[in-house]
């Protein structure tokens, strides 16, 4: 019996794709059992777009590094950073470091930039005593979910991201842009079609249009690809918000998101966007050692809240430029015509 043979394919409801590669001793063997199940994980993620890989011992950074470059051999860069993580060195990550009680609700990484990675692998370290799982939903399915006037609007405009960058609300714009100097911001945001101005010596405000549908350069697939709901003010809870805006100010949210026309986003249309994701949300409890692939343009992802100590490394690979990807609107620094985004 071939190897391929006894590894087990298991499609369930509410669960991503789960491979178990049975019988392996240690990493040399996982090294190349992954090289041979390659193909068929890879065939698996393009048809589900995200796919558990159970049974390797990978129990820390440096193995954790050695399946990544076989899965991953072409890394992508995390751009214009928004959440605190711990770099391990060498392309590896962690999760993101947010409180435990506080889940993270489903997103495309980097779907404001303009090349973004294709691919997402996680891996448990340490698997918690109680939920956190990183929950993954199919972006297909999604984009059918949303009602069709605002699928529309979103299609004819593209959807407006605004960010306030300071030390005491979200990421100070050093970390963020991985420059202490104000300079190197301005030519990076001038390359990537943000536009940004200075509020004070240490508060940077950017804004950047992008489409928020894009299509799947190899599937041919349309998906809902954004932040617009992740990064709403609708989405955060209520006393967070009231606090935010009252220290802030309207327009000083560390995040604010609009249709691309300028339109606000209402709360009921939040609402929409979320009870979109919430129908696809699929998730399976961790392993130590389990492998999560997901693509990064089908699935979106997130993290339930958990209990105990947790340990989840990231890498990102397969870099994919927006253009690759027919966006249905261009990337602009201003809204698709008046509207009302300060």
């Amino acid at each position: 019996m071939s190897l391929i043979e006894k590894v087990a394919l298991r499609r369930e409801a509410g669960k991503p794709s789960i491979i178990e590669i049975p019988g392996v001793r240690d990493m040399d063997e996982a090294v190349r059992r992954l090289e041979q199940e390659r193909a068929a994980i890879t065939k698996e993620l393009t048809e589900a777009g995200s796919v558990l890989v159970r049974g390797l011992p990978v129990e820390d950074a440096s193995a954790f590094g050695r399946v990544r470059d076989v899965l991953l051999p072409r890394p992508a860069a995390y751009k214009e950073k928004a959440t605190p993580r711990t770099d391990f060195g060498d392309g590896v990550f962690s999760s993101t470091d947010l409180p435990a009680i506080q889940p993270i609700r489903l997103h495309n990484e980097n779907s404001y930039t303009l090349d973004f990675p294709g691919t997402l692998l996680f891996c448990c370290v340490t698997a918690p005593d109680k939920g956190g799982a990183t929950t993954v939903g199919d972006m297909r399915e999604a984009l059918k979910l949303i009602p069709e006037d605002l699928r529309r609007r979103f299609e004819e405009h593209g959807w407006l991201l605004v960010r306030n960058y300071s030390a005491l609300a979200g990421l100070p714009w050093q970390t963020s842009f991985a420059t202490e100097s104000r300079e190197e911001v301005e030519a990076y945001c001038r390359e990537n079609v943000i536009g940004c101005e200075w509020l004070d010596e240490e508060t940077l405000r950017t804004r950047q249009r992008r489409s928020a549908i894009i299509t799947h350069p190899t599937t041919g697939e349309k998906v809902w690809f954004n932040h617009a709901a992740f990064w709403s003010r609708w989405s955060l809870d209520e006393d967070v918000r009231d606090v935010l805006v009252e220290t802030y100010g309207e327009d000083g949210l560390p995040f604010e998101t609009f249709v691309g026309d300028g339109t606000p986003l209402t709360e009921e249309e939040a609402d929409a966007l979320n009870a979109a994701y919430t129908k696809v949300t699929r998730r399976e409890t961790y392993r130590r050692g389990d492998l999560l692939l997901v693509d990064n343009i089908l699935n979106a992802h997130g993290r339930e809240a958990f209990e105990g100590d947790r340990k989840i490394l990231v890498a990102m690979g397969d870099p994919v430029p927006l253009d690759a990807c027919s966006p249905t609107t261009a990337p602009s620094t201003t809204v698709s015509r008046r509207g009302g985004a300060k």
